[in-house]
């Protein structure tokens, strides 16, 4: 049966409903063309595999990159399980909207603007449930209606898998290029060749792979054991044609810093994690260049973390067989 308003069985009425909901529909586009128009680079943190630590490389990437002088937003769109907000330590609630209706994202600092949907709640353990149609449409409102203005980079942090979320924004914005995260772990890149063939069907260009959770670094020595095994995701990149942008070693205190909200990429620390994360930060940088010349802006001021008890081995244990 015929859905279009020429149909007979339409009525005025009904027209009248359909020709509004399409002029909103266009309207949308051409906000979202505009908005889109300036931004430069749009990089899409995914992964096939849940507990891969997108969000942590999302918001250490996004403040990386802001730490660099450039102009980043970083957009939320895992809609059942919205975590940047709190890796952040976002607390205040939605601002309302701006003179011209749009909605005006947090402010993290002069480089970092970010949109989630959990600041929106009026409880932030409220779930979203909410079927495809509903989550499209947040999704896009997110670019059409917040007022993004120019920036360098946006980052967007997807939930795992290849659904609704990836697919509305792989096809709203066709420039978008995919970093895919993975862990070596032969499990976890199962799921990822899915998410790369998600980008092939789909015609999304992928950035490069990440090896996130690559080795464990002990508290103590600070030295690297491979507790999660090596190496998988680089071959797998490797096997794909596809850049490798680096590989993370799981380290206690990003955990520590994700649920404090303070980005582990901005502490006054030594780390392989953090040599690993300004590597990627970099990388990216280097993959999606930006003609102007940045001026990185002052630290950001983060606290530093309390320094661990050691354990006496004073960097001499075998970190595979270490007994502290």
């Amino acid at each position: 049966m015929s859905t279009s308003c020429q149909s007979k069985n339409c009525n005025t009425q009904q027209q009248s409903a359909c020709q509004s909901k399409a002029a909103v529909g266009a309207r949308q586009n051409l906000d979202i063309d505009q908005a889109l128009g300036k931004i430069k680079h749009k990089i899409l943190v995914m992964s096939g595999k849940g507990g891969v630590g997108k969000s942590t490389v999302a918001v250490n990437l996004a403040v990386g990159l802001a730490r660099s002088g450039f102009k980043v937003g970083l957009m939320d769109v895992d809609l059942h399980g919205p975590d940047v907000c709190r890796m952040l330590d976002l607390q205040e609630p939605f601002a309302g909207t701006l003179e011209d209706g749009k909605m005006p994202p947090w402010r993290t600092s002069d480089n970092l603007l970010v949109m989630s949907m959990e600041n929106m709640l009026e409880d932030r353990d409220d779930p979203i449930i909410w079927r495809g149609p509903l989550k499209n449409q947040a999704i896009r409102r997110f670019i059409a209606d917040v007022a993004w203005g120019e920036l360098d980079y946006l980052v967007i942090d997807a939930p795992p898998g290849t659904g609704d979320e990836p697919m509305t924004v792989a096809q709203m914005i066709k420039d978008a290029r995919a970093l895919v995260v993975t862990t070596p772990q032969r499990v976890a890149l199962a799921d990822v060749r899915k998410s790369l063939n998600f980008c092939k069907h789909l015609k999304l260009d992928v950035l490069g792979l990440v090896e996130n959770m690559s080795g464990y670094v002990c508290p103590h020595c600070g030295q690297t054991a491979e507790l999660f095994k090596t190496g998988g995701g680089e071959e797998l990149a490797k096997s794909r044609g596809l850049p490798f942008m680096g590989r993370i070693p799981l380290d206690p205190r990003v955990m520590a810093a994700g649920d404090d909200g303070t980005p582990f990429v901005a502490l006054a620390v030594e780390s392989p994690a953090i040599t690993a994360l300004n590597e990627m930060v970099a990388a990216v940088a280097k993959a999606l260049p930006v003609s102007k010349a940045a001026v990185a802006p002052p630290p950001l001021a983060m606290a530093t973390p309390a320094a661990t008890t050691t354990c006496g081995c004073q960097g001499a244990c075998d970190p595979n067989r270490c007994d502290c």
